[in-house]
């Protein structure tokens, strides 16, 4: 049973309510030193939550079931920031990163070229992916350390790290197959070529000169406009199209 008790009257000399100040401060101060993070704490207890999940995040495939507590990361998170530690842990997440995209980029340099288009689209699809759950789990730093410190935003810098440490390295690999490809019916799924040709415009729009027909297929408004002498041109181009079409077995 509960029963409340009436609380004594305060005393009202100045020497009783300076200890109660004091002793109030006292109480305050052990509060806060109660939930302070510590770099050691950091770095032994809240950023391997948030390296162990960022890793199964990068790592995962379409439709796998990631066993992470969204909501203990982004509290992670939070009480980081809070203590101070948003530089640590941008540094820390970008290191992250940059590891694991070298990583993928060595794996690319290996694969035989039948195979290079697609594990470049699944490594552009699977990045892609995995920053649409880690972007709104690190909301709290990128809202408090990199656009009111450095001036920038978080998903625009780890875009940046995919296009220099993967694309960059792989463009001029990857666009004499992609050009192969379109000249060669069913080589690979539509999708495919679409999914990469736009993930490149995103990543950096100029290469659009370097294929500028290729991306025009999947790019609104990337050519000047057509102008009637150049009309039989493209009626040839579509019949050649649709010769492949009919050799490939499609009937119209």
């Amino acid at each position: 049973m509960c029963v409340l008790l009436q609380n004594p009257p305060l005393p009202t000399n100045s020497t009783n309510l300076k200890k109660i100040k004091l002793s109030l401060n006292i109480i305050f101060l052990f509060l806060v030193v109660m939930n302070v993070i510590t770099i050691e704490d950091y770095k032994s207890t809240y950023w391997p939550k948030l390296d162990s999940a960022i890793d199964q995040l990068l790592t995962q495939s379409p439709g796998d079931y990631i066993p992470i507590s969204y909501e203990q990361i982004y509290s992670c998170v939070y009480k980081c920031v809070c203590q101070q530690h948003s530089e640590q842990m941008y540094s820390d997440l970008i290191k992250k990163i940059t590891n694991h995209l070298e990583r993928v980029s060595k794996e690319l340099q290996a694969s035989p070229p039948d195979l290079y288009i697609e594990r470049f689209n699944v490594a552009l699809g699977q990045y892609m992916g995995a920053l649409q759950s880690i972007v709104p789990l690190f909301i709290y730093m990128n809202k408090f350390y990199i656009e009111t410190k450095l001036n920038r935003d978080l998903k625009d810098d780890l875009i940046k790290l995919f296009t220099e440490h993967v694309a960059e390295k792989h463009i001029y690999n990857l666009m004499p197959l992609l050009l192969e490809a379109q000249s060669t019916p069913f080589q690979i799924t539509p999708s495919t070529m679409a999914n990469i040709v736009k993930g490149l415009y995103t990543l950096r729009p100029e290469w659009v000169q370097m294929a500028p027909a290729l991306f025009s297929k999947f790019i609104p408004n990337i050519l000047p406009p057509a102008v009637e002498s150049e009309l039989q041109e493209y009626a040839a181009q579509d019949q050649k199209l649709q010769r492949e079409l009919m050799q490939n077995g499609f009937t119209r």
